[in-house]
C-alpha cells in the first residue's frame, strides 16, 4: 500500500501468527531483493481498541507511531473485510488513534496532541522552548523538536529542493541528543497555509512522505507564528492536509491510501 507515497508492506496477523525477526523484515523491505517497503504493518487484535497496530521500520526497528500507515490500515481493515466500521480505534505503542475512511475515499486520522517537553520527545535540552540550536558537524542548525508519538526535529530550508535532505538528515537522525534516533524535517514555507516538506526517517532514509513528519511541520509552523491552520504539506509523493487548533488540542491530518497489490510469501 501507499499514502502520498510512502510505501507500506500489510500483514493480517489476526487470522495467522506472525513471527519476523529483524533480519526478515529488513530482508523483505530490500527493494531488488525483497518486496521493498518504507515500513512494515502488522494488523493484530487489540483488548482495548478495534485493532492492534504494530510498525516497523525498512532495518527492522520497531517504531510507536506513522501517521502515513494509519491511513492505509484503516483502508486496509475495511476492504479485507475485517470490520464493517468506516471509522476505527487503533492501540499502537503511543495511545489510541482513531482513523476515518471518508466517503471521497481519503482518510484522516487523529494524531492526538503534539507534545513539546524534552523528556516526552525524547530530547536532551534543559528547558522547553520553540527552537533549539543542533550542533551537527561544523553547523549549529536552528530546529524545532516534537513528539507526534515518535520524535521529529524540524528546520525551516528556503528551498527543499536544494536542501541536503540525505547528507544532513542522516547525521540528524543519530544526533546523540536524540537517544531514540529523530525524524529530520525540512520545511519550505510557501505560504502561511502551503508547506513543502522532505523528510529523512529513522530507519528507513528519505521517504516520498512521511505523516507524523507533516503534523510536526506544521505543528512547528504555527508555533513559531510562519503558518496557519489548516495547512496544505505538498511531499514529493503527494499531498497531505493538516489542522491544529492550538497547544492540547489534537492534529488531525488527511490523506490518501491505496493499494498497490497484494500477494502471499513464503518464509
Amino acid at each position: 500500500m501507499q499514502g502520498a507515497g510512502n510505501d507500506f508492506m500489510v500483514i493480517d496477523a489476526i487470522h495467522q501468527n506472525v513471527a519476523l525477526t529483524p533480519a526478515q523484515i529488513k530482508s523483505l523491505a530490500h527493494r531488488q531483493f525483497g518486496v521493498g517497503f518504507d515500513q512494515l504493518l502488522l494488523v493484530e487484535p487489540s483488548t482495548i481498541a478495534d485493532f492492534k497496530y504494530r510498525i516497523f521500520n525498512a532495518d527492522g526497528s520497531e517504531v510507536s507511531q506513522c501517521g502515513n500507515g494509519a491511513r492505509c490500515f484503516v483502508r486496509f481493515v475495511v476492504d479485507q473485510h475485517l470490520t464493517n466500521k468506516t471509522e476505527i480505534s487503533v492501540e499502537t505503542a503511543s495511545g489510541i488513534i482513531t482513523p476515518k475512511l471518508e466517503a471521497n475515499g481519503l482518510v484522516t486520522v487523529n494524531m492526538g496532541a503534539p507534545k513539546f517537553a524534552p523528556n516526552e520527545i525524547p530530547f536532551i535540552a534543559d528547558n522547553i522552548a520553540t527552537s533549539y540550536t543542533l550542533n551537527v558537524g561544523e553547523q549549529n542548525l536552528t530546529i524545532a523538536a516534537v513528539s507526534m508519538g515518535n520524535p521529529h526535529a524540524v528546520q525551516i530550508v528556503d528551498d527543499v529542493e536544494t536542501a541536503p535532505v540525505v547528507a544532513l538528515g542522516s547525521q540528524i537522525e543519530v544526533h546523540p541528543r536524540f537517544p531514540e534516533r529523530v525524524n529530520a524535517g525540512f520545511m519550505q514555507v510557501i505560504d502561511p497555509h502551503h508547506i513543502k516538506l522532505r523528510v529523512f526517517e529513522r530507519g528507513s532514509g528519505e521517504t516520498l512522505a512521511c505523516g507524523t513528519g507533516a503534523c510536526a511541520a506544521v505543528v512547528t509552523g504555527i508555533q513559531l507564528g510562519r503558518l496557519q491552520s489548516p495547512v496544505n504539506v505538498t511531499a514529493r509523493g503527494g499531498e497531505l492536509h493538516i489542522a491544529w487548533l492550538g497547544v492540547n488540542s489534537p492534529v488531525m491530518m488527511t490523506g490518501p491510501a491505496v493499494t498497490v497489490f497484494t500477494g502471499s510469501l513464503t518464509l
